[in-house]
């Protein structure tokens, strides 16, 4: 695929060209909500710190550098240790860049002028860092607004802007984080090109996997296949989270795949797999998930329990568009859920009676979906104006409980699991042992679990599917079908390590 290369842009090659305009309509989007409060200073400056090139704990390794996700939203930096400022009367955009030492062009390469970022990121102009106190005042800065405010996904709090100097301006530290996230959560139509181009490359990715997978390999050579296609072929130098390749009864733990579980078993044929992998492009995140049998056939069970899930996506897909509960979705989601299970025999009773007891969380404890955008899980899930956090199981993992507007961009995600542990302790509460045939979950006793995947943006009258990979139970087989009619892969994305054999 080859992409005509606009100026200035972002690309690499033939990857997709991110216009700089992209930033600078954020920027003014921004500006426009600002200019729009009635307590706003005269003269405010949006003051924004971007992120800093760190090294691993006391060695001089250095961390592989990404961008803070508000300073790259704004301005699309790639480089560390900058600031910014934006004047919010006029837009006008300034850049401050760290002063390098002439040892940088021995060890890092070209030392460029301000003239060379003012021209790349095509802002209004460039200064150096160490200058930014003196250049602050003589943009005659009022206030100075700086980013303060909870992340309701971490719980953590955004870093504030600072430098020597700052106490000498007035610093505002609460109108600026609302407004920002706010307009994080509306996606423009040149954010959503970039959205569909790296939900293109990682469906693509979950593809490839698809067709060479086989049983026998560990779980971690299906993660680097995945990591290898996203950054060869679409330029994804980062994944949007630490993947999930998660198989046999692993496909029941929700966050598999972390430093203490890091794709490591060897998936044995008739193992399902639960891939949830997402390659991200220029901070842009996709997250997919694919669930599917590692031998390419599905068993009864296994296509009965994929197509509950999928029968679940589907109702919510067909029922989203601007104006619904997100929170109603999930509630959707779950009673689809439970009236497939109970149609396969493994629950049984009033569905309602079922729902009073929260037995659905059982299966399905996280929420049906995210926020996405410049985070995997993107900012603006719970605003203090909106809608509260529920306490009910199931409900209260959701991480946004909006009504829907037009240019959100979220994942539709539900999925059955059959966690042994957690069943175990609920056949032992009468509560929702009732509804449970005892006899007939046995048989999953070592499922693990299915979870359908697909990000999506909300449109005028309904909802735009980003993700393009093979849904259906007959399609999955024939895409794993054609990728073994090509014969044995003789290795995993280039590795000079074999594929283990059973």
């Amino acid at each position: 695929m080859e992409f005509k290369k606009a100026e200035p842009t972002f690309c690499l090659g033939n990857t997709y060209p991110v216009p700089m305009s992209l930033f600078a309509n954020n920027r003014e989007r921004l500006c426009e909500v600002l200019r729009k409060e009635k307590d706003l200073p005269k003269h405010a400056i949006i003051l924004l710190q971007g992120g800093e090139q760190e090294q691993q704990h006391s060695s001089d390794r250095d961390i592989l550098f990404r961008q803070e996700s508000y300073f790259q939203w704004c301005f699309g930096v790639t480089e560390a240790d900058c600031y910014a400022a934006i004047e919010v009367d006029s837009g006008k955009a300034t850049l401050f860049i760290p002063k390098l030492p002439k040892s940088y062009q021995v060890w890092m390469g070209t030392i460029f002028p301000p003239s060379h970022f003012k021209e790349k990121y095509a802002v209004d102009d460039v200064q150096f860092t160490e200058d930014i106190g003196e250049i602050l005042k003589k943009m005659k800065a009022g206030t100075l607004l700086t980013l303060r405010g909870l992340n309701t996904d971490s719980g953590h709090y955004t870093r504030e802007a600072a430098f020597d100097g700052i106490s000498d301006f007035n610093v505002n530290n609460t109108i600026l984080h609302p407004l920002i996230s706010e307009c994080r959560v509306i996606k423009t139509e040149q954010e959503l090109q970039v959205l569909r181009y790296v939900n293109r490359v990682s469906s693509e990715a979950h593809k490839e996997v698809m067709k060479r997978i086989r049983p026998g390999w560990m779980e971690y050579q299906a993660e680097s296949l995945f990591q290898h296609h996203c950054h060869t072929h679409g330029g994804c130098r980062h994944l949007s989270y630490t993947c999930i390749g998660a198989t046999g009864e692993h496909c029941a733990i929700l966050h598999y795949g972390h430093a203490g579980a890091p794709n490591d078993r060897q998936i044995k044929d008739g193992d399902m797999c639960l891939f949830d992998m997402g390659g991200e492009y220029y901070c842009y995140a996709s997250d997919i998930t694919c669930s599917y049998p590692v031998n390419g056939k599905f068993t009864a069970d296994q296509k009965a329990i994929y197509n509950a899930v999928l029968k679940s996506n589907r109702a919510v897909q067909k029922a989203l568009k601007p104006g619904v509960s997100w929170a109603d979705m999930h509630r959707l989601a779950n009673r689809v859920q439970l009236e497939e299970l109970k149609r396969i025999g493994i629950i049984s009773g009033d569905i309602d009676n079922m729902l009073k007891v929260h037995l659905g969380a059982l299966f399905f404890p996280h929420g049906l979906g995210h926020f996405m955008g410049h985070d995997v899980h993107d900012v603006g899930g719970y605003p203090e104006d909106g809608p509260p956090r529920s306490t009910e199981p199931g409900l209260r993992s959701l991480r946004t409980a909006r009504t829907m507007q037009e240019g959100m961009v979220l994942t539709i995600e539900p999925g059955i699991y059959f966690n042994w542990p957690v069943i175990e302790e609920a056949l032992n509460n009468p509560d929702l042992a009732r509804f449970i045939d005892a006899d007939a979950i046995q048989r999953f006793r070592h499922f693990g679990g299915v979870r359908i995947e697909d990000d999506v943006a909300i449109t005028a009258d309904g909802m735009e599917m980003l993700t393009c990979v093979p849904r259906e139970v007959e399609e999955i087989e024939a895409l794993m079908a054609e990728g073994r009619s090509q014969g044995e892969p003789s290795d995993v994305a280039g590795s000079l390590l074999p594929i283990v054999k059973d």
